[in-house]
């Protein structure tokens, strides 16, 4: 009769109903003792192509690992959990695994990745420039590990990018602070961290500017001989840059010209880069 539901029918709806709960429940309880390290593998490999959350491999990776030891499998499965780790933005786990897999396989022929997988660890935690710079140091360290240890991989290339963005991220660093201390003519504090940039970060981007910035600290300061040097070697490294013409401003309005002047630290940099004057 229509709108009726006879008793078998039923039964049969509340036996399919506790089948598809027990189907759930086993895909999240059942324990994976009985799964052989090839099964899990490529149930871990599965759930990283078809799921959302990359981290849903995880658990099989880490299985075969605890279940598997030693194994090639259990190899494959460490370098996976150091990706998966990484995927899913928990760097500081993904750096125990990677680091795990160097120290248990470090001739493996994913060693090279796994150094990969921790420098970019770090990388990737670089943000703006504004915030503490630790990270980017520990980048710079584990990317040149990558590069002297493995410099034929397939990573070394992509290294070597990243070190000299990450070098570059630090110089910018240096100039922000130096910008904030020039800008409230704390002008010694500012001097100092333009130094550094000259001396330590001259293949960036930023030494053009901080050459300049030395040339409105030094004339601030009343040291002539430095400011002058300075615009000398911002003049013969980087004529064509504004910032030359605008330290060329300032020393003409004081009736001065970029000389190499006096015996200062800068003078050493000029008689070395340009006279090659290295003794």
């Amino acid at each position: 009769m229509a709108g009726k539901t006879s008793g078998w029918q039923l039964a049969a709806a509340l036996a399919l109903a506790a089948a598809l709960s027990a189907c759930g429940s086993r895909s999240e309880d059942v324990s994976l003792d009985s799964y052989s390290a090839e099964e899990l593998y490529g149930q871990g490999e599965l759930a990283l192509e078809t799921g959302r959350r990359p981290e849903e491999s995880l658990r099989y990776f880490q299985e075969i690992e605890r279940l598997y030891p030693y194994t090639e499998y259990s190899k494959r499965a460490l370098i996976m959990q150091a990706f998966v780790l990484h995927k899913s933005k928990k760097y500081e786990e993904a750096r125990g695994a990677a680091q795990r897999f160097l120290d248990f396989y470090p001739d493996d022929e994913d060693a090279a990745y796994a150094q990969y997988l921790m420098a970019l660890s770090y990388y990737d935690q670089i943000d703006d420039v504004g915030r503490d710079q630790g990270l980017t140091f520990q980048a710079l360290q584990s990317m040149r590990e990558l590069i002297e240890k493995y410099p034929d991989s397939e990573y070394a290339a992509s290294a070597i990018l990243k070190f000299d963005l990450a070098f570059d991220h630090l110089a910018a660093k240096e100039m922000e602070i130096g910008r904030y201390y020039l800008k409230r003519r704390h002008y010694s504090a500012a001097l100092n961290r333009f130094r550094t940039v000259v001396q330590d970060f001259q293949t960036t981007a930023h030494t053009a500017e901080a050459l300049h910035r030395l040339v409105e600290c030094y004339l601030a300061l009343g040291f002539e001989d430095e400011a002058q040097t300075a615009a000398a070697i911002l003049g013969y490294n980087y004529q064509s840059s504004p910032f030359y013409q605008d330290s060329f401003n300032l020393l003409k309005g004081r009736g001065l010209a970029p000389e190499a002047k006096g015996d200062n630290w800068l003078t050493k940099i000029y008689r070395q880069m340009i006279r090659g004057e290295w003794l």
